[in-house]
């Protein structure tokens, strides 16, 4: 039976999708950080190719870790279309000051690139990040220090801002100030070295330096209120890498924040196929960036962030 069913199997994958082959998926490893000269684990999955493939890296949420199956639907699309994926732990949940956007996360996600590069056929001008929550903001992070590797960059539901997050997971009586006092060394205001570390820690930091890379930055426009994260944090994301003429006002930005419902001043009729159910209620696009607020809450649209990544390979010669 079990033969029987392995050939039914792959029968109807050669029907559908020659590139795929039943069973395929990201499988541990462990690959070497250039920031301390420790094996760090992944979830990664390299096709056999002879031809140059895209990479797509995801990372995982706040509390999460390299096994989170958070991006199982992109892994699956990955595999679908024989491209390599990855999937790093960066040092797991943001609990601690080895994680949440250290020294050692960036350099354990370039390394996560590098391994990928030496292991697998790579198009250098195809390295995709993706990334959602905790996930979106080192996404963001990581657009900003390192914009020279990404061909797109997919943030959902950011954070942009530690000290503003803090203030707000505070005033809402939710645990994640706690995770972030822990990693930065204490509340913001205690001290000019834990001021510091937020500040070296935020994706606004560094984010004028991602002007260029072709990014998305996507947020339910009820997160906040139904979520964990303001949806401001990814309109403040934004206008760090908009044109002047461009960016959110102050007041609109407020509005956005309070009432979860676009300004009267900015409401445009959207339709995108892609955001099923969740569709854009705002959209703006600044050079290569664009942010999305969508009909949503805390969460991210497989088949939104799967789309722009199609678009964004396709129109990569541009």
């Amino acid at each position: 039976m079990k033969i029987a069913s392995l050939l039914l199997c792959l029968l109807l994958v050669s029907v559908t999708n020659p590139q795929i082959v039943c069973g395929q998926k990201a499988s541990e490893i462990r690959y070497l950080s250039s920031a301390d000269k420790t094996e760090q684990p992944a979830m990664f999955y390299s096709p056999d190719s002879e031809s140059a493939v895209p990479l797509v890296v995801a990372l995982h949420s706040w509390s999460g870790d390299y096994k989170q199956r958070l991006h199982q639907e992109i892994e699956a699309w990955c595999i679908e279309q024989g491209w390599a994926y990855i999937h790093p732990n960066f040092r797991g949940p943001n609990l601690r000051p080895e994680a949440t956007g250290s020294e050692l996360v960036v350099q354990d996600i370039v390394s996560a690139v590098d391994h990928a590069k030496m292991t697998a056929n790579i198009d250098p001008s195809a390295v995709y990040l993706i990334g959602t929550s905790g996930g979106g903001y080192a996404s963001l992070l990581m657009a900003g220090r390192h914009p020279e590797i990404w061909a797109g960059v997919s943030a959902w539901v950011p954070i942009s801002d530690l000290t503003a997050w803090y203030h707000e997971c505070k005033l809402a009586k939710r645990n994640y100030f706690n995770n972030i006092a822990a990693s930065c060394g204490g509340a913001p205001g205690t001290s000019p070295e834990v001021d510091e570390e937020y500040r070296k820690r935020s994706p606004l930091t560094y984010l004028a330096d991602a002007k260029g890379v072709r990014l998305s930055i996507n947020a339910g426009i009820r997160d906040g209120h139904v979520g964990s994260v303001p949806v401001s944090h990814s309109l403040l994301a934004f206008n760090e890498v908009a044109d002047a003429a461009d960016r959110l006002s102050e007041e609109q930005i407020r509005e956005f924040v309070q009432t979860a419902k676009v300004p009267a001043d900015l409401q445009t009729a959207i339709s995108d196929p892609s955001f099923g159910e969740k569709q854009p209620l705002f959209r703006r696009t600044s050079g290569s960036a664009t942010v999305t607020l969508f009909d949503g809450g805390h969460e991210l649209v497989d088949n939104a962030a799967i789309a722009w990544i199609k678009q964004t390979y396709a129109a990569k010669g541009d």
